[in-house]
Parts: structure tokens; sequence; C-alpha cells
């Protein structure tokens, strides 16, 4: 049979091809790229899908089908008006598909005779499992739902005000059993782990630990030394297998799992999509070093986690190496070690040589050994995906960390809209395991899909409720079109609960231009407070607003307040599409009054600022009259002569004014946009440096709230 390719198909209909690739994945069509060809019936599929009615394109040659059709012995005897015709050689249908349209016929004719057959459906039952009860091919039943107006896909639940005029075109009454529906809710996708168990079904389970710290202060290093072998020269000799976390044993005969994504970002990423993996936090410092401004953020999020911090001190090789010093600088983040007389544990090592690993070992042991931590080995596996993707050969991987029961080959398992059935579980090292008890790492061979790294992921009871599980959630979140609340709608909701909740937090990220401005404002707001209410102090650091920060503010529900500091373009677009609120500021005690008014549930400012658009300076020449112009790029929306504008170099703001000339080659311009070049030059400022920044922008009064 011959086929048309999609991009064919979207050049006759009009359309992008993108376009109708998503249309006929939504009919159950199995395409992936613009160039994947359609047979015949299901190009007919797509076209009749972009059709208002069906009805008037159905082939003239139809009232001809029954004839071809009469042989069957499914087909009532009146079904064939003329039986001499029978006889005589019956040429081809002229239709171009013989095979669904046969047999949509043969069975419009059976409902025609008066005589339904029964046929039970679980409540949303999809359209394929309609046709397969019913025994007749997908396609005619999706062509029936879209001649009655419905848009469903072969994995899509069958619209309950349809279902009974649709099964009856095809000679069938329905009955619905409720009983799997009930199954099916016994089990909810976010289900909080521990709550069904006893302390009787509870067992000691190894504590999963992240390696957190500044760049090059030696945590890929250390995580190497620790598993006794370089993962990267293994993993180059097929020996070992990078499954995002590996398992080591500790002298006592317990185990310690390790997640071997270092790093605070995918840390936090993890927590932003609500997975709290993580039990012990060990934060590598550097002993030439000391504390960095990664090692500020590192410790930002750990305490933003809630979870115990051990220090690594790493490099004590080195002749430079001063752990006092690291010790001391340590104590102004809170973070006081045993022999300053605090309760934070920390080890002196070397990743290089290996010494002190024994040590740091050891109070990984103890720490998890105070933590109490505990799981069900017995109830159904549940956990959260860590790392996912597509392989050419095995096919759809996810690695996991099983955090409730015991992950066993067979069983059927679901991760949001993702289901699967585990064929083979993969351990760090490569070998092939039959089941994995909590905490354990271990890759999962057999999704039908790739799941999204931070999903929780749990097993059901079979594949069926495996299934309809995730096309429970694949409909959730197309209802709901992955809609993230507006910075807007977050910040009406923070406010309503300060207002109204008798033990409200109000979190925040503070970012400012130097170290003394970010002191006096730290200062100030530990004073400011309010009876039922407290201003928790997320992060503090110097330097403009990066992604980073963004991150950790959606993981953390924080507000970011900037001082004579801007985000940078990155961290804007992240923080539109996570919705959160990033408020700038260049006078002190504005910043102060509006963390004071926001505590009691109000909303200081009365003026609000538009971004108009972004330049970034790639060359710099002199002007008669200007001194420097700055030989821009516009970057964002579009510039024009007169905007206020403000000159960021390296997220600080050094200049707030006025733009006074706007030229492009020799011309005087109005108006710049994005993607064109132009000479703009500043009001009373001549420190222009390549790489510089320009946002300009508009202020607009609003109502207070």
């Amino acid at each position: 049979m011959a086929k048309i390719r999609v991009y064919e198909l979207a050049r006759e209909l009009e359309l992008e091809s993108k376009d109708v690739v998503e249309r006929a994945q939504e009919l159950g069509i199995e395409v992936k790229t613009a160039s994947s060809g359609l047979d015949e019936d299901s190009a007919e599929l797509v076209r009749l899908s972009y059709q208002e009615t069906s009805v008037d394109t159905a082939p003239a040659a139809a009232p001809a089908t029954p004839e071809v059709a009469a042989p069957d012995p499914g087909t009532p005897a009146e079904s064939s008006p003329d039986d001499e015709s029978l006889s005589e050689p019956v040429p081809a249908a002229p239709t171009e598909k013989p095979a669904e349209e046969d047999v949509e016929e043969v069975v419009r004719l059976d409902a025609a005779d008066g005589e339904l057959g029964l046929v039970e459906v679980p409540e949303g039952v999809t359209v394929g499992e309609l046709a397969e009860a019913m025994d007749v091919p997908v396609g005619p039943v999706v062509r029936n739902l879209i001649e009655m107006g419905q848009m469903a896909a072969a994995d899509a639940p069958v619209p309950e005000s349809v279902l009974d005029d649709l099964a009856a075109r095809f000679g069938f009454m329905v009955t619905v059993s409720k009983a799997q529906v009930e199954e099916a809710q016994v089990v909810s996708l976010r289900a909080e782990i521990h709550e069904d168990d006893t302390e009787a079904d509870l067992t000691p389970r190894p504590a999963v630990v992240t390696i957190m710290g500044h760049v090059d202060h030696g945590k890929t290093q250390l995580l190497d030394t620790i598993r006794h072998a370089n993962v990267v020269a293994g993993e180059a000799g097929g020996i070992t297998q990078h499954i995002g976390a590996y398992q080591v044993d500790l002298p006592d005969g317990g185990k310690l799992t390790f997640v071997d994504t270092p790093g605070h970002e995918a840390f936090t990423s993890l927590r932003a999509r609500g997975a709290n993996v993580t039990d012990i936090v060990v934060l590598v410092v550097a002993a030439n070093d000391g504390v960095m401004p990664q090692t500020i953020e590192a410790i930002s999020h750990a305490k933003a986690a809630k979870v115990p911090i051990i220090i690594a001190i790493n490099k004590m090789d080195l002749p430079e190496a001063d752990p006092y010093t690291v010790r001391g600088q340590l104590t102004e983040y809170d973070l006081v070690t045993e022999d300053l007389g605090g309760d934070t544990l920390s080890a002196e090592v070397s990743a290089l040589t290996g010494d002190g690993i024994d040590d740091l070992l050891e109070l990984i042991g103890l720490t998890a050994e105070l933590e109490d931590l505990k799981a069900n080995p017995k109830a159904p596996a549940s956990g959260v995906v860590i790392e996912a993707n597509l392989d050419p050969q095995r096919g759809p991987l996810g690695s996991v960390i099983v955090q409730r029961g015991t992950l066993k080959v067979g069983d059927s398992l679901v991760s949001g809209p993702v289901y699967g059935r585990v064929r083979a579980l993969i351990d760090d090292h490569g070998d092939q395991i039959k089941q994995a008890p909590p905490s354990t790492p271990v890759q999962i061979m057999g999704w039908g899909g790739v799941p999204d790294a931070g999903d929780r992921f749990e097993v059901v009871k079979n594949d069926k409720l495996a299934r309809r599980q995730a096309e429970s959630r694949e409909s959730e979140l197309r209802s709901q079109n992955l809609v993230v609340p507006t910075a807007a709608e977050r910040m009406a909701g923070l406010l309503e609960e300060l207002r109204t909740a008798g033990d409200a937090e109000l979190r925040l990220i503070i970012k400012a231009d130097v170290h003394g401005s970010l002191e006096a404002i730290k200062e100030k707001v530990n004073q400011i407070e309010r009876e039922g209410g407290k201003i928790v102090l997320v992060h503090s650091l110097v330097g403009g607003i990066s992604e980073r920060d963004v991150v950790l503010a959606e993981a953390s529900e924080a507000l970011i307040m900037g001082f004579n500091v801007r985000p940078d373009s990155n961290a804007r677009k992240a923080a539109e599409a996570r919705g959160v609120d990033i408020r700038t500021y260049d006078i002190i005690y504005e910043l102060l009054d509006e963390i004071e008014q926001l505590l009691v549930g109000k909303l200081a400012p009365e003026e609000v600022e538009e971004l108009l658009g972004v330049a970034e300076v790639r060359d710099t020449f002199r002007a008669p009259r200007l001194g420097t112009v700055a030989g821009s790029y516009i970057t964002e929306g579009e510039v024009s002569r007169n905007d206020r504008v403000r000159l960021v170099r390296d997220g600080v703001v050094v200049y707030n004014g006025q733009i006074v000339s706007l030229r492009r080659f020799k011309d005087d311009v109005q108006t710049v946009a994005t993607g064109f070049e132009c000479g703009i030059g500043l009001s009373n400022f001549r420190d222009i440096k390549v790489g510089d920044v320009l946002e300009a922008y508009r202020v607009r009064e609003v109502a207070r709230t």
C-alpha cells in the first residue's frame, strides 16, 4: 500500500508539519517526525479529524460494501439482498480502506438488525479498550467518534456522554463496571511515604548522601575515591554503569548510597519537583581556598532542605592547607564544628591520597544512625526518578532510588504519565539484579516512555492499572496545560497566608552589590518582627541575580530581593516560567519597608517597572558631544530614544539614567528593535565597557494592594 509522508499530508491540508505529527499521535498513530510515512488508512483518519463533519465525505461506493462482506458468518442473511450476485465474480471494492470499512459496515448492519450484543467495560474505558472489547479495529471507532463531534485518541478515555451511542453504532450495549476504578483509587500518584506503615513494618535503611561544594574543591574526586575506582575510567572500559547513584559498604556491614551528580543545582532541581531524596549533605571545602561563593550557595540549599550537614575539609595534602581558617569562616554561616564547641561534624581529608576518607565515612554512618532512617521493605515499591534517557539499543531507561518497599523484576509501575513493567534491574556495577530494597539505586528497563527526573514512581497491582493511572495523570496534565502559577498569583497566596496564618513564614533570598550593603540589610532584616510570623533568610550573597537563585527560590517558596543588582536574561526567563517573584531596589529603606509590609500581608509599592528592551554592548567609540558611545546589539524588546535606562555590569547596576542619543549607522533613529545594531549615548556617563548590559525600562503606577 502506498504511503504518504507527514509533511506531504501537511502541505495538502495547508498546515504545519509539527501540528499534523501531534494530531496523528493524538489519534494513536505511531509517527515521530515530519518524514514519517502514513498508510492510506491513517492518512484518511488524520484528514477526517480536521473536518467539522465526516458524514458528507463517506465514499459513494459504500452501499456496495455489504455484498463484499456478506460471506462473513456474522452477517445476517437479509443483509445480502441479491444472492445471485454472490455466484458471480465480485470485483474489488473501490474503497481505499477495505479492511476497516468492511468491518465497520458489517457491524453496523448487525446493529440495524436490532440484536445488540452486551459488553462490559470499566469506567473510564479508553477508545482502544472499547474497540478490543467489541472485537473491531480501533480506526472505525475513532472515525465514528469524529463523526459524533468528539476528538479522542486510541489511548484516551471515551467521553461518557457518547459511550452508549458509540457502542450502539457497532451493535453493542455497554455496562460499566466500577470495580477497577475503586482499585485505581487505592494508590495515589503522590502518596506520602510511610503513611500506612506501622512500627513493626519498619527496618533500618542506608542513608542517601549528596556531596556539594564550590567548583574545583574536589567533589568528583572525593566521590571517585570513596568508590575506590575512577568512575570515568571505569565507564570508558565498560566496567561500571552510570545510573546517577551508587552504594558503598561500610566496615560495620552497613551501606551508604551516594548520589553521583554532585552539585547544588541537581540537588535543588529535584527538590523543586517535590522529590526529597537526600538524607545527609557532605559539604566539601578546599583547605587552601576556604569558603567560596558556591560554598555559600550550597550551604543555603542544604539548610533549605533541612538535612544534616557534614563538613569535608579537602586537599589536606597541600602545603598551604589551613583547616582552622576554614572552620572559622564556616561559623559566619552558623556551621560551628565540634572542635569549636558546636555540633557540626567535620573531617579533614585528601580525596587525592585517600587520607581521612574512612573517618568521613564513619561520621556519615554515625549521622545516619542518629537520624534513625527506616523504611518498610514489604510494601509496594515507590521512590524517585533521578535520571532518565532514551537508549538507542535498550529503549527508555530510568534510574531510581527506592524509598519504600522492594522493587522486583516483573513489577508493574507508573511514574507521572509514564507506565511500564520492570524487564530488568541494573545496579551501579552494571549487573542485573532481581530486586532492590529501600535506598537502593537501580536502573530500570521496561518503561513505556522516558520518565521525568524528579517524578515519583510506584508499583501497582498490574499493567492495566498502571496504564490507567498514567493516562489519568496525562489527562490531568493536559487539562491543566502544565500551567505554573504566575509570580502575581503566588504573591497573592503568600499575602493571604501572611494575613491569616498564625505561624506564617516570609522566606527571602537577598542579593546585593557589595558586602557592606548586604550585611546592613541582613542586620536590619533580623530586627524585623511580628507576633505569629517570622522571616526566614534562605540565602544571601553578593552578586547579580542568577538562574540558580530562581531555582532555589522555587524549591524554597521564597521571594528574591535585590539591592543595586539585576537578574540576567536567563534568570528573568526562569522566573517567569517558574512563577518566582523578583523585586529590585536602589534604596535600602524601601527594601526594608517592603519586607515589613509583606510580613503583615500587605504590598507596599505603588509603582511597577516594565522592561522595554535589553541591549548588549559589543564595542565602544568616541563621539564629540557624548564622549563614549555604546556600540550595542538589541537582544530583547526594543530601545527608544529618551527611555530610562540602567547599565548593568556583572549583575550589578553601575548607572541609572537616560538615553540621549540613538543612532543606526550615521542616522538618528527613534527606536531600534531586537536583532539590530545601534549606537547608544547615555546622559552624563562615560564609563561604558564591552560586555555591559543596557536595560531600557519605564515605571507605571498601580493601585496599592
